[in-house]
């Protein structure tokens, strides 16, 4: 018998209970009973029988309180548990790979009672492709948050958006607390949190909790038709020993990462070629435009600080009063730049303060913490160098002192930026290479900075500055080119090799980064590694040589230099986009695209 066929009946009994109640309804006491047969029922007894009839919602909730549990629930009663986790243990789900037929029913279920857009799902249907031509292998996984122990998502929040119950250890997303930073897209190995832009937050699957905790089973659930998913309760010590033995699905992310709790159980024994069928593919990820002009830009900046301060190691006090002011003003607006870029990332901006919430365990927390004060602090060091230390902070020492501690918490942003992508543990933005990558162009677009200002402040600059700067570019000229020379060897022959995995017969992420980037990405790489010749070889070699000239043509320097900064900043902005865009982005098993 279906939910609706119970309801009706017994609201058919309500009703015959109900006729009969009003069957026996006593009319009041009249002094003429002839006279009030005449004249039918009064009101009264007509109110007191109307109270007698009850509506769908009371008949419902009468069935209801009479049932104690939902119509359906003998369906799917042994597919939940009976009680709450006890300690040590939480829910989780359990899939029986023999039971699924890929029908997808799970998936329209879970959209259906979350109210997703169309294009939006919660729960997904991969596929699992393997054995021989003879005796060929298909195997269809449905897949949905996994409820780690050790949340990625949770984990990278900067706003705590993210909870995990301690008693059942459902991952809830807290849509109200979430400003849309998107960080735990891209900390999350299995690609669970998804995007959206109208709302301008992330939401996730939360185990259909209002439903658990009332009894009754989650959509996906309750709407196998196999019963090929279901809930169970898990020990977490086991789910930890079992991570140790990779046990989990063929080609997914390693689970020690996050330690996820669902259970996969088959009982046949998968072939060793097993693999996703879009193994083989590669797409390219989303850009963040936003995040690439902020950390070129904060890069830029810390590196032209950081340049600075080490060339006034080497000058005399009044050739610093002539570099300092235009200087510290130009790596000053190019941090504020970056930081202004970085809210246009932010689905709900309006609630940017937020950030700082999660400092204790998020790196993204940690990084606006360390540009907020890099930034504050440069603020304070191109005040003093325009308008006089003694006004700002008393002496030309502390000026010095304030400057290396621009420097310092420009180089502690630029970490926390490493370790935000780091902590994702995808090896194409794993640590040694991040920190390659964002060191040198910390320390290659800070000498382009400090090149260039030099040579404006000398060609437009006031008589005795500008013959002050250069005196400095006659001086240290060829050791600037020299090493935006080296610099840039560097950074082109480490992010060449990047294509070497492309000599590997193995898929691995790696392999699939450099197919991108010499696939649909060809025309970014060529574009990146054009500009970094130009800006980073060509024209210093062109200033090495116009420098060693004698008369020097001003206006030559300035053109070349000019296309050298130009050059620099979009090779670098070109490579920042590779980053995103050429990650290998780590998932669940996948359908066959075309």
């Amino acid at each position: 018998m279906t939910r609706d066929a119970a309801i009706i009946e017994s609201s058919i009994d309500v009703s015959n209970d109900n006729s009969e109640t009003a069957e026996t309804v006593v009319p009041p006491s009249v002094d003429d009973p002839s006279e009030a047969d005449s004249q039918g029922p009064t009101l009264l007894e007509r109110l007191l029988a109307d109270q007698q009839e009850l509506t769908a919602v009371e008949q419902f909730s009468q069935v209801y309180n009479k049932q104690g549990s939902p119509a359906q629930s003998r369906y799917y009663s042994s597919l939940i548990p009976a009680t709450e986790p006890g300690p040590g243990q939480q829910y989780a789900f359990d899939v029986d790979l023999d039971a699924c037929s890929g029908c997808k029913a799970c998936v329209t279920a879970c959209h259906s009672l979350n109210g997703l857009d169309e294009t939006e799902t919660w729960r997904d249907v991969g596929l699992l492709v393997g054995g021989t031509s003879t005796n060929p292998v298909m195997q269809h996984v449905t897949t949905a948050c996994h409820h780690c122990l050790e949340p990625g998502c949770m984990a990278a929040c900067p706003v705590d958006a993210y909870e995990k119950n301690p008693v059942t250890g459902i991952v809830k997303h807290l849509d109200d607390q979430c400003f849309g930073c998107q960080y735990c897209t891209l900390a999350c190995p299995y690609d669970v949190p998804k995007y959206h832009k109208q709302k301008g937050i992330v939401r996730k699957c939360d185990m259909c909790s209002d439903r658990l905790s009332a009894g009754e089973a989650p959509a996906c659930v309750q709407s196998c038709p196999h019963e090929a998913i279901s809930i169970r309760i898990v020990d977490c010590e086991q789910i930890i020993e079992d991570s140790e033995a990779d046990r989990f699905l063929p080609a997914a992310p390693e689970p020690h990462i996050t330690l996820p709790t669902t259970t996969y159980r088959t009982k046949r024994v998968f072939p060793r070629n097993l693999l996703p069928a879009d193994y083989y593919s590669v797409s390219a990820q989303h850009p963040h435009w936003p995040l690439i002009i902020m950390l070129v830009l904060t890069q830029l900046s810390v590196g032209a600080f950081l340049s600075g301060l080490v060339l006034e190691r080497f000058l005399d006090e009044t050739l610093i009063a002539a570099m300092r002011p235009v200087h510290s003003l130009s790596a000053l607006v190019f941090g504020l730049l970056a930081l202004a870029a970085s809210t246009l990332h932010l689905g709900r901006p309006q609630y940017a303060y937020r950030a700082i919430i999660g400092l204790r365990h998020s790196w993204l927390s940690r990084e606006i913490v360390a540009f907020g004060v890099f930034a504050k602090l440069a603020v304070i060091y191109a005040a003093s160098s325009w308008f006089g230390p003694e006004m700002i902070v008393g002496s030309q020492y502390w000026q010095q002192w304030l400057g290396w501690g621009v420097a310092v918490s420009g180089l502690a942003g630029v970490f926390c930026s490493v370790m935000i992508y780091a902590f994702t543990q995808r090896i194409f933005w794993s640590f040694t290479k991040t920190s390659a990558r964002f060191g040198l162009t910390t320390c290659l677009l800070g000498v382009a900075a400090v090149w260039l200002t030099l040579l404006l402040i000398s060609f437009f600059g006031s008589g005795d500055a500008a013959a002050n700067v250069s005196g400095i570019i006659a001086a240290y000229g060829r050791r600037f080119c020299q090493t935006l020379l080296l610099l840039t060897g560097l950074k082109i022959v480490f992010e060449a090799n990047q294509l070497r995995p492309l000599l590997s017969r193995q898929t691995t992420p790696m392999k699939r980064s450099a197919l991108l980037m010499t696939g649909s990405l060809a025309s970014v790489t060529i574009a990146r590694f054009a500009c970094g010749v130009l800006g980073g070889l060509a024209m210093p070699a062109l200033l090495l040589k116009a420098i060693s000239e004698s008369p020097q043509d001003p206006v030559f320097l300035i053109i070349v230099t000019s296309m050298l900064f130009i050059a620099c900043l979009a090779g670098e902005l070109l490579e920042r986009y590779l980053f995103f865009a050429a990650v290998a982005s780590p998932r669940m098993p996948g359908s066959l695209r075309s």
